[in-house]
């Protein structure tokens, strides 16, 4: 029972925090393509994602000016813009941070 219950917590954790994974991969792999994204995080992760959430998400994050897209070679490869740097940098540099809140919340208030 307790393994489900977490690999029900990672699931959410990945589906909620997409986004950020994203843009992490993008600052440590420069370009990635969708199909690239969905076998990364089912590699590293071990979860599959449907093509609609990721497509759906990168097109928002573009919207938003984090990425950007480019046709090459027929495919649209991703790229992380200034802003989006801004974005992980800010998160990633928060790190201590987010764990206490997130221990805050687990250990009760």
């Amino acid at each position: 029972m307790q393994s489900k219950i977490l690999m029900e917590m990672h699931r959410r954790m990945v589906k909620d925090f997409l986004d950020i994974i994203i843009l992490a991969r993008l600052r440590n792999a420069k370009l990635l393509s969708g199909y690239e994204i969905m076998g990364l995080i089912h590699q590293k992760l071990g979860f599959l994602i449907s093509s609609g959430t990721v497509y759906s998400l990168l097109y928002s994050m573009e919207r938003k000016g984090l990425i950007k897209g480019e046709l090459t070679d027929g495919k649209r490869i991703y790229v992380l813009t200034d802003q989006g740097k801004g974005v992980i940098d800010a998160i990633l540099g928060s790190k201590e941070e987010l764990l206490k809140f997130v221990r805050t919340l687990l250990d009760g208030w």
